[in-house]
């Protein structure tokens, strides 16, 4: 009994000093997500283009169908002003988000699943047996950046969406030749 109670504690006192990360892992690890930073950046950018991407695809349709031939072009090129100052303007916030999240969703992950030897490997040598591992996580590493930017920056992200809807749905009104809705009666 004293065998097994005495190797309990051995797994107990191992996890401990396991789950606790030393000043040089958490240095190692900022220096990781420090070299990750562009691949971040780009992951981002793209975070912002897709809801821009989607608006465009459904405006071109609607584009196509209602507007006349002679305001085609000339719209389109407003509506893609609109979105590319969209994808301009939401960078930004998507990014400080993703940094100030990045140390506690993918930091936190490389503290969990690399040894301070693996990621001196990993940042001293791209092509390194660490640096594969690195790869074959790289998703579990990123969702849970993803799922919590999408709360973090909704407030900011929300304004901006609906702004570019209403800017884009006045300017096919006009093109299509749809009346101007009733201002709201005041109470």
């Amino acid at each position: 009994m004293n065998k097994i109670l005495a190797a309990a504690l051995l797994v107990a006192a191992s996890t401990l000093a396991h789950a606790e990360t030393s000043p040089a892992k958490k240095e190692l690890v900022n220096k990781v997500l420090q070299l990750q930073r562009p691949i971040v950046e780009t992951q981002v950018r793209g975070l912002a283009e897709r809801p821009a991407v989607a608006i465009m695809q459904s405006v071109n349709a609607v584009i196509q169908q209602r507007v006349p031939l002679e305001k085609r072009e000339a719209l389109i090129r407003e509506v893609q002003a609109d979105v590319r100052k969209f994808v301009e303007e939401s960078t930004p916030v998507l990014r400080e988000g993703a940094v100030r999240l990045l140390p506690s969703t993918t930091g936190a992950v490389l503290e969990a699943k690399f040894s301070e030897a693996e990621l001196k490997q990993l940042i001293g040598a791209l092509e390194a047996p660490a640096f594969r591992k690195y790869q074959q996580i790289n998703e579990e590493m990123f969702r849970p950046l993803a799922e919590k930017l999408g709360p973090e920056v909704r407030g900011d992200m929300e304004p901006k969406l609906k702004a570019l809807e209403a800017s884009i749905r006045k300017k096919l009104d006009a093109a299509i030749g749809a009346p101007e809705p009733a201002p709201a009666a005041k109470p």
